[in-house]
């Protein structure tokens, strides 16, 4: 079942947007401060045993969409550019997270760990999605960064404590390997991914980026004794009374001991979001 029956594109002035968003920057750093969770900082040699690994492609073709922001043209013309300075944004923030240690009981909060990101930092613009806008900003692209890790640690046993829903799909299924909805939006400071070790062994987050991927790893100090796959559910594309389209699934995953017995099929996620292009195929004549 959805929890959330319908979504609309939701529209507000700059000064109440600008407003909002020291707001809550500012209410993040008081729970940062104040808020009695004890965070993740130290790094370490790296662990031994590997608990799940997955790498992403740098680079990509933007996809043609059907409806969306009137700058798409622009973006599209700068595209590789954006996309090398995407780049550059990642390897700035993998070296504020990789070899990060989580201890039993400590959290992990990406935007804590590398701090905003600006043009002293050497940030440089990247393509980033505003109120379904598609636009260029300093520090973008990093939400490929927590797509990957978010997507490796519901392999895991390690509890998500804060994650944000992707609310536009911007692109196609085309060349999609990962269900729809699987991955985690980032905007600083309180669009953030808090990942909690509630466990008793010890986690870390290896990072790397080569000439044409970002690679993830959660390493630990003993082996894995449990095996995830993860899949979607529920899927359903639906016309709105609005006159859009939104897409909607459940991201589960199933747990297997490592003989391969099913031990569980958890909840993990409900996603729903405002499709950005066409869901249905024109008919061929």
């Amino acid at each position: 079942m959805f929890f959330s029956s319908h979504i609309k594109p939701k529209y507000r002035s700059n000064f109440r947007h600008a407003l909002g968003k020291k707001y809550f920057i500012a209410k993040r750093y008081i729970m940062w401060l104040f808020g009695g969770i004890k965070f993740a900082e130290k790094r370490d040699t790296l662990l031994p045993h590997e608990h799940c690994a997955h790498a992403t492609p740098l680079f990509r073709k933007l996809q043609h969409i059907a409806f969306a922001s009137s700058n798409l043209a622009a973006i599209k013309d700068v595209d590789i550019k954006l996309q090398e300075n995407k780049v550059v944004n990642l390897r700035i923030a993998v070296k504020k997270l990789n070899l990060v240690t989580l201890y039993p009981n400590e959290t992990f909060s990406f935007w804590k760990l590398i701090g905003k990101p600006t043009k002293r930092k050497g940030y440089k613009e990247g393509m980033v999605l505003k109120s379904g806008q598609v636009t260029a900003a300093t520090g973008g692209g990093m939400c490929q960064l927590s797509n990957l890790i978010y997507w490796l640690t519901i392999h895991t046993p390690l509890t998500i404590t804060e994650r944000h829903r992707h609310g536009y799909d911007v692109f196609p299924d085309a060349n999609r390997t990962q269900p729809f909805g699987s991955g985690a939006t980032c905007f600083y400071n309180y669009g953030d991914l808090m990942i909690k070790n509630e466990t008793a062994d010890i986690f870390q987050l290896h990072l790397n980026v080569t000439e044409r991927e970002l690679k993830g790893a959660w390493k630990c100090d003993i082996p894995p004794i449990h095996n995830y796959e993860v899949y979607e559910s529920e899927h359903l594309m639906k016309s709105e009374y609005w006159g859009g389209h939104t897409r909607r699934n459940v991201i589960r995953r199933k747990k297997f001991s490592l003989c391969g017995d099913l031990l569980d099929d958890e909840f993990v996620v409900e996603n729903c979001a405002i499709m950005m292009y066409s869901p249905f195929i024109a008919e061929k004549k």
